[in-house]
């Protein structure tokens, strides 16, 4: 008989081996397990005994009329847990004297955050959540003129740990618990985008107390949007400007060019043309995929290595973890997914081994940006430091 404070949730294979089970968390928040190939986990998960408070209501988004960008105010993340001691991490499987967010040992755990900027529910029916009161009515609505719009900030905010270890990030994973992650990602970028009133879908990992980490586990972050977000409406505007097949010629540029940084058959990583930041790197397929979920099997085979040897090069090249934005831009839900195309922007603002680069007036009020190391540049010193990374292991 099975005992009822450990249940077996029902298994679901998924690509590369790896198994999902879903389950609940004590407010009715969702918690899906991803276990590894050959996990040494038993199938049972232990459930979520603590007594929560009631989940916080939906935020409320405001429009900007000088932008038109929507600004989601989430009073509720002001309570949220900063940089806790160790035996106190809230990402660690719970133990009686932690009662943390993970009530069973695990590989790879998703789960919706306590305190999102999005949601927690578009409606009753999804969960224990609050009711969205006045969600966006389609593109029109949201794009709609006027001073003092507001919407309910619908969608889904969702924490990936990417293992149990307190420590770490994606790029101190095996390979076959990066290829977990990468499944997870591309499941969960399914499941989002087929919620409604979820119009966008981003996959990201912040590192670094410099970039304003508030935990030290390793983890990153999924948010599904209620709109399109102003990053990629510039890119539409960017494709409708420069043509439908502008990311293959970004491909076939770049590829000829004397800033790339590492080569697959299906990847490619480069410093861009363009870059901004000190550090800036575009890892890319080289076919087209809107998002994660449209990845082949080879090709969420091969990104798993080729991710973290350029992660690791990243940490080589001042010889001390490096901190930085890990942004994975897929195309919207309904919009432009025949050209926007699936890629990593990684992002760091450091300019030297004790040299921080900060967002004054040019960029941070004007959006005018000025680079201070040029890519070219840029791209030898990170090969020099790809060089030293001579296997990832598996």
């Amino acid at each position: 008989m099975t005992n009822p404070t450990n249940p077996v949730p029902p298994a679901v294979p998924l690509g590369g081996g790896v198994v999902r089970r879903a389950a609940l968390l004590a407010d009715g928040r969702d918690l899906i397990y991803y276990d590894d190939p050959a996990t040494t986990l038993p199938p049972e998960r232990r459930v979520d005994e603590r007594e929560l408070a009631p989940r916080p209501d939906t935020a409320t988004m405001r429009r900007d009329v000088l932008t038109g960008d929507w600004v989601s105010v989430a009073a509720s993340r002001q309570s949220r847990v900063v940089m806790p001691p160790a035996e106190l991490d809230p990402l660690a499987p719970q133990t009686p004297s932690n009662p943390s967010e993970l009530p069973s040992a695990y590989d790879v755990a998703v789960f919706e955050n306590r305190s999102p900027s999005f949601g927690p529910a578009l409606d009753e029916a999804m969960g224990a959540a609050p009711a969205a009161s006045d969600p966006a009515r389609g593109l029109a609505d949201l794009d709609a003129p006027g001073l003092g719009r507001t919407r309910t900030s619908v969608g889904r905010c969702e924490v990936v740990c990417f293992s149990p270890e307190r420590t770490g990030s994606f790029g101190t994973q095996t390979v076959t618990r990066a290829r977990t992650v990468i499944e997870a990602w591309a499941d969960r970028t399914a499941a989002l985008s087929a919620l409604p009133g979820v119009r966008q879908v981003f996959v990201f990992e912040n590192r670094g107390a410099e970039i304003g980490v508030t935990l030290q586990h390793p983890h990153g972050q999924i948010y599904a949007y209620p709109y399109v977000t102003p990053r990629t409406r510039l890119l539409l505007s960017a494709i409708e400007r420069e043509g439908a097949d502008l990311f293959d010629r970004i491909m076939a540029f770049e590829a000829a060019g004397p800033r790339v940084l590492l080569e697959g058959e299906h990847w490619i990583a480069y410093v861009p043309f363009a870059a901004r930041w000190p550090i800036e790197v575009h890892l890319a397929p080289r076919r087209h995929a809107p998002d994660f979920a449209a990845l082949t099997a080879a090709e969420r085979d091969e990104l798993a290595p080729l991710y973290l040897r350029l992660l690791r090069g990243l940490d080589a090249l001042y010889g001390t973890p490096t901190p930085y934005i890990a942004a994975w831009h897929q195309a919207p839900v309904e919009v432009g997914r025949d050209a926007a195309r699936l890629h990593l922007q990684l992002t760091s603002p450091r300019r030297g081994a004790d040299k921080l680069k900060f967002l004054a007036g040019s960029e941070a009020a004007m959006g005018a940006w000025i680079g201070d190391i040029p890519p070219e540049q840029a791209a030898e010193r990170l090969r020099e430091a790809l060089s030293t990374i001579t296997e990832v292991s598996a």
